[in-house]
């Protein structure tokens, strides 16, 4: 008998022969029961056919519709219809794993179908919470509470054009005025919430006081604590 070299690549060498070899055309005719030499498409048919009849069984049925589903999985684009479809595909597997004799199929099958109908739970209660947000109180009076007092006194500067922002503003009283734009904010106005929304929290403008007011502040990082408590002050 020939020694068998450990080195790696004749190593590799031989286990792809050795699959080569068990892939040959001529062997897997021999091995569906027809003859290499008289090989016709009417025989390679009815063959191909007696090998599905022989294994159309219950369990092999369950398996098809489990594997349909399955693939549709994969086809899918929205999270809930994706998770009930591979529900319905981990019950057919677990009915096929039970019906077969497959210890393997159905516990793996079975204990999927608990994760994903908790991840439907968690979709639907998401859901539901983002229909309750738009549905609700767009009010930002709420808001007021969480919020600081500042005064500005005329020619005061709350911002600048490209300053590091940290902080959203409400008027109470008097006027402002976006200075590169020339708008005039009124009480009841936000300002300085692009400044939180902007990737590097730069202000896009420079507001300037023009008659004496009041403002609320509140910070970023308050907002930030807010947005994630709060679905409609999110939306």
């Amino acid at each position: 008998m020939e020694p068998i070299s450990a080195d790696p690549s004749t190593i590799l060498n031989r286990i792809l022969d050795t699959a080569a070899d068990n892939l040959r055309v001529a062997k897997v005719l021999v091995q569906m029961g027809l003859d290499p030499n008289n090989i016709t498409y009417d025989a390679l048919f009815n063959r191909l056919l007696e090998i599905v009849l022989a294994n159309i069984t219950l369990a092999n049925m369950f398996a098809l519709v489990g594997a349909i589903f399955f693939v549709a999985t994969l086809l899918m684009q929205r999270m809930v219809p994706l998770r009930v479809a591979n529900m319905i595909a981990c019950t057919f597997f677990t009915i096929s794993g039970a019906l077969s004799g497959s210890i393997a199929t159905f516990l793996l099958y079975l204990l999927l179908l608990p994760v994903n109908a908790v991840r439907l739970r968690q979709l639907l209660k998401l859901v539901k919470k983002a229909r309750d947000a738009m549905q609700g109180d767009m009010s930002m009076e709420w808001l007021k509470p969480f919020m600081s007092d500042r005064r500005y006194n005329r020619g005061d500067r709350l911002f600048r054009k490209g300053d590091a922002a940290a902080e959203m503003f409400l008027t109470v009283t008097g006027k402002f005025q976006v200075k590169e734009i020339g708008v005039e904010l009124p009480p009841g106005r936000f300002m300085g919430e692009l400044g939180f929304l902007a990737p590097n929290n730069r202000r896009t403008g420079t507001v300037e006081c023009i008659e004496d007011g009041q403002v609320l502040t509140i910070t970023y990082e308050r907002l930030l604590e807010i947005y994630f408590q709060n679905p409609q002050f999110a939306y």
